[in-house]
């Protein structure tokens, strides 16, 4: 993928309608702008879900057994693009404006949604192909995750089985493999924490509502008796 160069079919010429209408042709630009200032690109990891960024995010992930591109109505369609553009958008809004990465994820997939619409492919053609090589927990493919890959979305989305088997499988040869693995147990440790707290909170709820329930029976226990009197 060149990343360095416009996109052949966005050559820099004034567009004959105002630069603030929605063209596919000014979102190609655009995306060609974000491309050309991704500082490294890596292909050579497993990664959850088949894209993330690193810590810094000067790295962008995109996982090692997905295809390049796929064929959709006789055309080839290049992947690494549009996977590109989710990331760098997910990972500023996180950065830059605090949002929850489930936040920043919608208007991410809704950015990439778009850029995949404005060359002609349907996003149900797009999300067929990737969703048969997502990895998830369980996945054997599973075995060698970056060290510097950033765990934000996998803690947002309490996806604590996840990240217990990134554990195990990170790259043995890393340096800062044990800064990963602590950031890793102090994750699971606040998982653990909020299940304890959630599993309270469940108790106290059962307790009120079985206060509620008993409290409901004697009142109607008392009427009973006295239309009986």
């Amino acid at each position: 993928m060149q990343s360095n160069t416009c996109h052949p079919n966005a050559p820099h010429e004034k567009l004959k309608t105002p630069d603030w209408y929605i063209s596919s042709l000014m979102l190609d630009r655009a995306l060609d702008a974000i491309l050309r200032r991704v500082k490294k690109f890596d292909r050579k990891h497993d990664i959850p879900y088949l894209a993330g960024y690193s810590q810094d995010g000067k790295t962008i992930y995109i996982d090692r057994h997905l295809p390049n591109s796929f064929i959709f109505r006789g055309r080839t369609v290049e992947v690494d693009r549009f996977l590109i553009l989710h990331e760098e958008v997910e990972k500023t809004l996180i950065d830059q404006l605090g949002l929850h990465y489930l936040h920043a994820h919608q208007i991410a997939t809704r950015a990439e949604e778009a850029a995949v619409h404005a060359q002609r492919i349907t996003w149900k053609a797009y999300d067929r192909f990737m969703q048969k090589y997502v990895k998830r927990i369980g996945d054997e493919r599973l075995t060698k995750v970056p060290d510097d890959l950033d765990l934000k979305p996998y803690r947002d989305y309490h996806d604590y089985d996840l990240l217990r088997r990134m554990e195990q499988h990170l790259a043995r040869d890393a340096v800062p493999a044990g800064v990963k693995k602590a950031e890793l147990q102090s994750y699971a440790a606040a998982f653990r924490e909020e299940q304890r707290v959630s599993k309270q909170h469940v108790t106290a709820d059962d307790a009120v509502r079985s206060t509620r329930k008993r409290t409901a029976t004697m009142k109607k226990t008392v009427k009973r008796v006295r239309q009986g009197t």
